[in-house]
């Protein structure tokens, strides 16, 4: 099965009621991770790719992870999502490398900005039947270069901007924050909002900086000598009772983060004589593999990779053509 749209994905989803993680992705020990962790489970997969790991894979490396992922799994449904893109010259990079779904981020602009930002990147993609995702209203904390301070997102706004971009997804802020440090109690997140703004838009919705941050990940850093402070994320109840109400695409970083630094701490701190790479990438690997295994099961997308049917992008040019958009 080649690469399939975000659009199928999330619409698949949606039937089956069901939200599918995304995971971001830096090196090969991750990509493996969550390929492995889809084929087990039965899910379908999307793999992220930030600004930060298009450069710090210098593009090609990323590019060619990716073919090795569906060559690897020939009968897995993934897609290939850019996170986070801030211009249309990031979405352009994207669409080149093979990417099957972009986001445009405009939420730090002014609302009129933003519209004209996601309209402009929304023409581009769906030329190549590339999936866009835009955000509106903008999360707490700090992820890579991406930081903001709370802003809920408006439905009256949600909806006004839905229908001028014509955007396939729309990330939303309930209350969710990025980055590892995202509360110092459990949050309560706006479900309420959830709802209302899937009744006024009718697309998939989005929920950034959604990693759980499981204490047990913590403690096994600090165990093998980290420095981290007390931290909470969001719970997965929580994320349940969203995606009940139309979330369909649940975006996990810190997690696979937490359990790759506790595995490699231990590794060393157990055997101070290491230096083989394997030794200790090993341990990582098979710590991710685990927290993905489980938030796919979590999300309810487990056993769901079989309702696919082959999509392409040229499926999905002719679609937009037809829909004037």
């Amino acid at each position: 099965m080649p690469l399939i749209p975000m659009y199928q994905c999330l619409q698949e989803a949606a039937k089956g009621g069901y939200g599918v993680g995304a995971f971001n992705v830096n090196n090969m020990e991750q990509v493996q991770a969550v390929l492995r962790a889809g084929r087990e489970t039965r899910s379908p997969v999307i793999l992220q790719v930030s600004r930060g790991a298009l450069k710090y894979t210098n593009r090609v490396y990323i590019k060619h992870l990716i073919r090795a992922a569906v060559e690897e799994n020939p009968d897995l449904p993934i897609v290939v999502h850019l996170d986070h893109g801030d211009s249309l010259e990031t979405v352009k990079v994207a669409i080149d490398l093979g990417f099957t779904s972009v986001m445009i981020d405009g939420s730090h602009y002014e609302f009129e900005k933003n519209v004209a930002i996601t309209r402009e990147v929304v023409e581009y993609a769906h030329q190549f039947g590339v999936s866009v995702e835009a955000e509106l209203g903008t999360l707490g904390g700090i992820e890579e270069d991406v930081s903001g301070s709370v802003q809920l997102t408006d439905p009256d706004q949600a909806a006004e901007f839905v229908a001028r971009t014509h955007c396939d997804s729309l990330a939303v802020a309930i209350g969710t924050s990025h980055g590892a440090y995202k509360f110092k109690a459990e949050p309560k997140l706006a479900i309420d909002l959830v709802e209302e703004i899937y009744r006024r838009v009718q697309i998939p919705l989005v929920l950034h900086g959604s990693s759980s941050v499981p204490p047990e990940l913590v403690d096994r850093i600090n165990q093998y000598g980290g420095r981290m402070e007390k931290t909470a994320g969001v719970p997965i109840a929580s994320i349940q009772q969203a995606i009940a109400k139309g979330v369909r695409k649940i975006n996990v970083d810190t997690d696979l983060r937490l359990a790759a630094t506790g595995a490699i701490r231990q590794a060393f701190a157990e055997n101070p004589a290491l230096f083989d790479l394997r030794d200790y990438l090993g341990p990582a690997r098979e710590a991710m593999y685990k927290i993905v295994a489980e938030r796919m099961r979590d999300f309810g997308s487990a056993g769901h990779a079989g309702d696919y049917e082959p999509l392409t992008l040229e499926d999905m040019k002719a679609f937009y053509r037809v829909r004037g958009y």
